[in-house]
Formats: C-alpha cells, sequence, structure tokens
C-alpha cells in the first residue's frame, strides 16, 4: 500500500470507530501523521486531560489501529 492508501484508511478507522465513541465523553481526536509504523493523533477536548486518556489511546485507539493495519506498531499523541 502507498502512504496516501496508509492515511486514508487511518482517518476512516478514526472517523467511523473512535472519533464517535470519544465524542460521547466530550472529547476529539485528530490524525496527525503516520510514520515508520507510528501513527501521531492529537486528542482534544475533555480527552486532553483526562487521566484516562492514556489506557484510550493504548488499549482503544491502538489495539483497534493493529488490528486493521497490521502496519502500525504503536500510536502516541502529540
Amino acid at each position: 500500500m502507498t502512504c496516501l492508501v496508509y492515511f486514508i484508511f487511518i482517518i476512516s478507522i478514526l472517523e467511523s470507530k473512535i472519533r464517535p465513541a470519544v465524542a460521547k465523553d466530550g472529547g476529539d481526536i485528530k490524525f496527525i501523521e503516520f510514520k515508520n509504523g507510528v501513527v501521531k493523533v492529537q486528542l482534544q477536548g475533555s480527552c486532553s486531560g483526562c487521566p484516562s486518556s492514556t489506557m484510550t489511546l493504548k488499549q482503544g485507539v491502538q489495539n483497534l489501529l493493529c488490528h486493521y493495519l497490521p502496519e502500525v506498531k504503536e500510536v502516541v499523541a502529540i
């Protein structure tokens, strides 16, 4: 797959599966980049200061993206 295909696939997963879930708690997630197996996202709204955001990021977002796209090795918030 090309970089553009990865970007589109990651964004579609974020938009369809992850954003609605974090929006229920007043948060948002924004895709920043995908490089060398690392997806960088920005947590916004109530997610940006939430103590559970690390767990959500690793157990939720990272697990889901790795499941659908094995090329993803890690998800980090910036």
